[in-house]
């Protein structure tokens, strides 16, 4: 079971490989500092501003619905 924290991590990952990304440019397109970005992928948040996973998609291109769309987001593998 994963938290959300770390779901987010791992699809962000995920989408980073994907689209041949680095985390640089992703907090580039999505108008975050690295930082924030650099505290999310450290899951030293404990959970990430809505806003913020917009913008997240928002920087690969993506709905936040697209961006969701993963079994990594699945409320029965989430511990909430």
């Amino acid at each position: 079971m994963n938290t959300v924290a770390k779901a987010l991590r791992l699809r962000i990952e995920e989408l980073l490989k994907e689209k041949g990304m680095s985390r640089y440019r992703l907090a580039m397109n999505c108008g975050i500092t690295h930082s924030t970005l650099k505290n999310i992928m450290n899951e030293t948040v404990a959970d990430s501003l809505l806003s913020t996973v917009i913008l997240i998609a928002y920087g690969f291109g993506m709905s936040v619905s697209e961006f969701l769309d993963s079994p990594l987001f699945a409320e029965d593998r989430l511990d909430i």
